[in-house]
C-alpha cells in the first residue's frame, strides 16, 4: 500500500474577491508538476463565491464534470436546455462531451455559496452532452458510505463515462469501518470535508486528502462530526 497525505494548507489557493477557491491539483495560474491530479481525477477545486457572483458561459469538452453543493445554492444553466439549482445535499454531473457551455452562479443574492467542483478523465471521448442531477437522503450516509457517482446509470448516485465510483458518508464518534476497492488496480482519493479521521495510520484534518494506492481495502476511525468523500478511480485512463 501507498499513500500519500495532502494538507489542506498545502493546496493551491487564488482569491478573486468574488471567488476564493483551493486547488487540490493543478488548475489555472496554480501549477505544480508534481500535483497533476490522480489517475483520472484531474481536478479538485473548493469553491466559496459570493452572493450574486458567480462563472459566467464558458465551454468545456471530454471531461465529466462533478458539483456537490456544501452550503447554499448554485444557479446552473447551459446550452444543451437545463437551467436549474443545485442545493445542498444535491450531486450534478455534466458530461461534456462533444461540446457544451455553460455558466455556474450563486443562486442567493445575500448568501455566500460553498461547493467542490470535480473533473474525471472519462474513458470515451465525444460523446453526446449530458446533465443530470439528484437528490441525496442525509440517512443513507449516517455512519455508513453511500455511493453518489458511479459507471452504471442503473445504481445508486448519478452516472458518468468512467469506472469511476464516489462515496459520501457522516459519522458519529469513533466510528470504524472500512472501504473495500471495486478493483485493487484502482486508486482511491479520500477528501476530509469536517472533522477528523486516521485512515490506515494517517491522521487526517478538515480539507486535508490522502491518496491510496496499490490497495484493496481502507480502514477508517472517525471522529464526531466527521463527514468523508472517497473517490476510487483507475490509475489510467
Amino acid at each position: 500500500m501507498k499513500t500519500t497525505l495532502y494538507k489542506a494548507d498545502s493546496r493551491g489557493h487564488a482569491n478573486h474577491g468574488w471567488l476564493n477557491s483551493y486547488h487540490s491539483f493543478s488548475f489555472a495560474n496554480y501549477y505544480d508538476p508534481k500535483r497533476m491530479g490522480f489517475g483520472t481525477l484531474r481536478v479538485l477545486n473548493d469553491d466559496e463565491v459570493s452572493a450574486g457572483m458567480g462563472f459566467g458561459t464558458h465551454g468545456h469538452s471530454n471531461m465529466e464534470i462533478i458539483s456537490i453543493p456544501l452550503e447554499g445554492d448554485l444557479e446552473h444553466k447551459d446550452d444543451i436546455g437545463n437551467t436549474t439549482v443545485i442545493r445542498n445535499g444535491d450531486i450534478q454531473i455534466m458530461s461534456a462531451g462533444t461540446g457544451v457551455k455553460h455558466s455556474e452562479y450563486n443562486h442567493s443574492k445575500v448568501n455566500k455559496v460553498k461547493f467542490l467542483q470535480i473533473w474525471v478523465v472519462p474513458n470515451k471521448a465525444n460523446v453526446e452532452p449530458r446533465y443530470d442531477q439528484i437528490t441525496l437522503n442525509d440517512a443513507d450516509m449516517t455512519n455508513r458510505f453511500h455511493q453518489i457517482v458511479s459507471p452504471d446509470k442503473n445504481d445508486d448516485g448519478v452516472w458518468i463515462n468512467q469506472d469511476a465510483w464516489f462515496n459520501l458518508g457522516s459519522f458519529d464518534a469513533k466510528t470504524e469501518l472500512s472501504y473495500t476497492l471495486k478493483d485493487s488496480d484502482h486508486g482511491v482519493y479520500l477528501f476530509l470535508l469536517e472533522g477528523s479521521c486516521n485512515v490506515n495510520g494517517e491522521s487526517l484534518g478538515k480539507r486535508d486528502g490522502l491518496s491510496v494506492e496499490k490497495a484493496e481495502k481502507i480502514d477508517l476511525l472517525v471522529e464526531a462530526g466527521t463527514k468523508v468523500l472517497i473517490m476510487e478511480v483507475p490509475m489510467a485512463n
